[in-house]
């Protein structure tokens, strides 16, 4: 009871701290308020419309595909809710952005087209509304990075409490693959895995994953090297307790710290990672909401759709930017020393 009333005591004082960093503190809600537009993109930028009512029936297009003999369509396959001819007693609510990301705009001249009222940050070189594939785009890229992110620490995790828990044959053993593997060149291995198979978000968390664990198994095997001797794992193993309870109940929340601290800084290693593999071409597979092909499109278009240059690389500094923050906030906040 004590020792749970001081690790909350200790928590309230870490978390206080973080508050205390106040870009770390303002760059979680940066976060947080554009994840929650990207994941929540369809109810924002969308072709279809919230709400329609439609001859005295109630549709709701962003929840529901519709057949087109709902609206007596003929001539057709597809709904296009734009030109869907209302009567006086229909009603329509459309999403702030009436694009979604893979529809072009065949209204206008030229692709890349310019910021225009339709186009608030303009096109890219297909007519797609930028702003759109931005939104979009930021779910695939937090879905890669937090995917790489629990993966890879959690073999890492695993490996390196194994190596630092036990020693011996198991640590000289593991040391010498941890070596070998970290002499790989692991983006051109990446480039090549990639061109073999047809990328997708799942196959790629797993092909980087294969070697972003070594990195924090390091970490782990040094904080289990140098907690496995404490007093209180010593007083465990007099009472008998099995080595997983040990593991588990008492190295292991103890050398949460690496993992902790380093996350941000991981994350946003696995955003920029991703956006690099899109803009090289061996990312996510066309046509998907990608910053990292908006960014190769803004070099092939470079002096005349400056659009394509500003929005995405604004996009992707700042999230790079807050989640920096975030780690600094976090790193400071675990840090005896700066809390005294």
């Amino acid at each position: 009871m004590i020792e749970q009333r001081i690790k909350n005591e200790q928590t309230l004082k870490n978390w206080r701290a973080f508050k205390s960093h106040k870009t770390g503190y303002f760059s979680i809600w940066i976060i947080v308020i554009s994840c929650l537009f990207s994941f929540t993109a369809e109810f924002w930028a969308n072709s279809k419309p919230l709400y329609l009512n439609y001859q005295g029936t109630t549709y709701f297009p962003v929840f529901k595909d519709y057949s087109v003999k709902d609206f007596g369509i003929t001539d057709s396959m597809q709904i296009d809710y734009r030109n869907l001819k209302l009567g006086e007693n229909d009603s329509i609510i459309w999403p702030l952005i009436q694009w979604d990301p893979y529809e072009s705009n065949k209204k206008v001249d030229e692709y890349p087209a310019p910021p225009s009222s339709q186009n608030l940050m303009g096109t890219d070189d297909r007519g797609r509304d930028v702003l759109t594939r931005l939104l979009y785009g930021l779910r695939y890229s937090i879905g890669y990075s937090i995917g790489v992110w629990v993966v890879t620490f959690i073999i890492g995790t695993i490996l390196g409490s194994l190596q630092g828990f036990y020693g011996g044959w198991i640590d000289l053993l593991g040391q010498r693959v941890t070596e070998i593997l970290s002499t790989v060149p692991v983006l051109f291995l990446l480039i090549i895995l990639i061109s073999i198979f047809e990328p997708s978000l799942s196959l790629l968390i797993i092909i980087t994953s294969i070697f972003g664990w070594i990195s924090i198994s390091i970490y782990m095997r040094a904080e289990f090297l140098k907690n496995r001797k404490r007093e209180y794992v010593e007083a465990a193993r007099a009472l008998g307790q099995s080595h997983f309870k040990i593991i588990v109940r008492h190295i292991l929340p103890n050398s949460l710290g690496p993992i902790i601290t380093f996350s941000p800084f991981v994350i946003a290693g696995g955003i920029s990672g991703l956006a690099a593999l899109d803009y090289l071409g061996f990312g996510l597979a066309p046509p998907t909401p990608s910053w990292g092909e908006l960014l190769a499109q803004a070099q092939k278009n470079f002096t005349t759709g400056w659009w394509l240059v500003l929005y995405p690389f604004l996009s992707l500094f700042t999230i790079l930017v807050a989640f920096n923050f975030i780690g600094e906030a976090i790193r400071d906040a675990l840090d005896p020393h700066k809390q005294k």
